[in-house]
């Protein structure tokens, strides 16, 4: 991967997240790419990773702290509220790895 600056690796990093981690919405599939949301997610995620501490409870608590508008803007849900599980899993394996190859 080697990228040379943080503006590159922020897009390889909301790319990879956009392309494989959903919202689920009665059985909808709404990647975080089309829902706009990528790049903000990679943004919050992307000091984890060069903690270099990646794990489980902080990923938790950074989807935690991402509002999502839903109803047109009449109600907040955090991000960790529509994400299935293995989405959970998915993005942390993500994460992994780009902490190994930073």
């Amino acid at each position: 991967m080697a990228k040379t600056n943080t503006t590159e690796l922020l897009e390889a990093l909301a790319d990879e997240i956009g392309e494989n981690v959903y919202i689920d919405i009665a059985k909808w599939h709404l990647y975080l790419s089309d829902a706009k949301i990528a790049r903000i997610v990679a943004e919050k995620l992307y000091p984890i990773i060069t903690d270099r501490n990646v794990n489980e409870d902080r990923v938790i608590k950074v989807l935690e702290s991402i509002p999502i508008k839903i109803g047109g803007g009449r109600k907040e849900l955090p991000l960790l509220d529509l994400l299935p599980l293995q989405c959970q899993v998915t993005l942390v394996d993500i994460l992994e790895k780009y902490q190994r190859e930073v």
